[in-house]
């Protein structure tokens, strides 16, 4: 064959190759689509064993509800402000089991400030054990990314379990069907049940992120990490959804990490010059409130997030953060 005739061969296999790589793509895009469920799983209220997320706030609404510290220490800063709240002690009772929602989202290096920050869990995890007397502290999310390589890039696995905390990741008998009473977004939806089951206490541990959909992702968005199912359709309506997660969850404490605050490119980030030290540890009985101080670390107002106004509308919390006379406090 010459080599005209050989080059020619060798169109036509690229040709044809081509043609049927692009047949396989189009006839797997046309299977996706037709599996796509855009309102998210839909099944008759008979079949389904809705549960009830428990309550586990505590009581003492009129008590101190925020505290606010400075400094780069985490694990100071964390400690003096739960204990300017009136101690761990507050909030975990002896015997409890303590489950701890840090935000692992993402197989990232605690360095980019994608997820909680190790040093805060270790902190709580400690607290809950000896100053609280907790029985047992789960450290749980359910990560966008592969679980068990979020758990361990981002330094949380290690650090729970060296603090004596079990390290729970998602599998498929842990979740659970439940509706949100009055809700749009959260019907018949799966959530991660299964380490709340358990739980007496909830603490909800988060940093401050930009987010390039709701404007900011902090405590409430957190509890994003709870829904199972294919959750992506609810960022067609953000503020909505983190709303409803807020008066789904009724958590015992919040604490929101801005010693390290991402500025811009969130909430994945990538790169350190996405990040501003802003060094301030926040922990609050009131969810909007702790979010609408976090919001300033971000140079927005409350009223730059929609969700807060209408947590706030729903009775969760208060937007005038300052209202509940937070205490300040710094640390070195």
């Amino acid at each position: 064959m010459t080599n005209a005739g050989e080059k020619n061969l060798g169109r036509r296999q690229l040709l044809v190759r081509g043609a049927k790589a692009a047949v396989s793509i189009a006839v797997a895009g046309a299977l996706a689509y037709s599996m796509y469920d855009r309102e998210g799983p839909k099944r008759e209220a008979e079949k389904i064993k809705l549960v009830s997320l428990p309550d586990f706030s505590v009581p003492g609404r009129d008590e101190q509800t925020l505290a606010i510290v400075a400094g780069e220490d985490r694990a100071k800063t964390a400690a003096k402000a739960v204990e300017l709240l009136g101690g761990i002690e507050r909030f975990v009772s002896p015997g409890d089991v303590v489950a701890i929602k840090p935000n692992i989202a993402f197989a990232s290096p605690s360095i980019l400030g994608a997820t909680t920050h190790p040093d805060v869990i270790s902190a709580i995890v400690r607290l809950c054990y000896e100053k609280g007397r907790a029985k047992k502290v789960i450290v749980t999310d359910n990560p966008i990314n592969d679980p068990a390589s979020c758990f361990t890039i981002s330094g949380i696995g290690k650090a729970a379990a060296a603090a004596g905390a079990d390290v729970v990741m998602p599998k498929e008998g842990l979740f659970q069907y439940t509706t949100l009473e009055g809700g749009k977004l959260i019907v018949n939806w799966p959530v991660y049940y299964g380490p709340l089951e358990e739980a007496d206490k909830l603490i909800g541990i988060a940093p401050v992120k930009d987010h390039h959909r709701s404007g900011a992702s902090m405590t409430m968005k957190n509890w994003y990490g709870l829904l199972g199912g294919r959750r992506n359709i609810f960022h067609q309506d953000i503020n909505t959804i983190i709303a409803e997660l807020a008066m789904l969850v009724r958590p015992t404490l919040v604490i929101l990490d801005g010693t390290v605050t991402m500025m811009t490119n969130g909430p994945t980030g990538g790169s350190i010059s996405d990040l501003k030290k802003t060094n301030a540890m926040i922990a609050s009985c009131d969810m909007v409130a702790a979010d609408a101080f976090g919001s300033s670390l971000l140079g927005l107002e409350p009223s730059d997030l929609p969700y807060l106004a209408l947590a706030e509308k729903a009775g969760v919390g208060t937007a005038d953060y300052e209202s509940l006379k937070p205490i300040r406090a710094s640390v070195t």
